[in-house]
């Protein structure tokens, strides 16, 4: 009767360490999924200006506007500290230059602009879903790292709690009633 037991008790504890080491795994390529997917974030964020840049220099623009563009795509892409609040501040500044009247209009049939408000159109797309993949990522690792064995075995180890990256990313104005798709982050024609 005591093999039977101990038979039971190794069983029970060989299938707790299978268990816990399957979390600890679980636990680490949800840190590399985020890794990941904030790479992918700070590509999307980085393209983004750098096409703002492109479009505040193209001479597409007037002066002021290029000015205020340029500004604001430097300093997205420059911030270190705050980034959310600058990358939000260049999608204001994108959308001040877009919802100008007759904006398309104006730019119609000048060399390189539709190539140039497509391809930022596309970073702006791109961004909006990075930044939902990363915050998707954030909230599964988040959810993980509070399960009670991963508490109580410190499973995430020293790895800092990731944090949610809330920018506005939309440039279509969230009061647009014209804008049929007006949580989605692209231009309207």
């Amino acid at each position: 009767m005591t093999a039977m037991i101990v038979l039971i008790v190794v069983a029970v504890i060989a299938m707790l360490g299978v268990y816990i080491s399957w979390r600890a795994g679980r636990l680490d390529r949800l840190h590399a999924r985020l890794e990941a997917a904030r790479f992918a974030l700070d590509a999307a964020l980085i393209r983004r200006s750098s096409i703002a840049l492109e479009l505040a220099s193209s001479g597409l623009l007037d002066p002021a506007t290029s000015v205020l563009l340029a500004g604001a795509a430097h300093d997205a892409r420059s911030a270190e500290q705050a980034r959310e609040m600058q990358e939000s501040d260049l999608t204001r500044a994108l959308r001040a230059v877009f919802s100008q009247p007759d904006f398309r209009t104006l730019l119609a049939g000048r060399e390189g602009a539709e190539e140039l408000l497509t391809e930022l159109e596309g970073a702006s797309h791109q961004v909006f879903l990075a930044r939902k993949f990363y915050n998707d990522a954030v909230a599964a690792t988040l959810v993980a790292r509070q399960r009670w064995l991963a508490v109580v075995l410190r499973l995430a180890g020293r790895a800092p709690a990731p944090e949610f990256f809330e920018i506005d990313d939309s440039l279509v104005p969230a009061g647009d009633a014209a804008a049929p798709t007006a949580d989605i982050p692209h231009l309207t024609t």
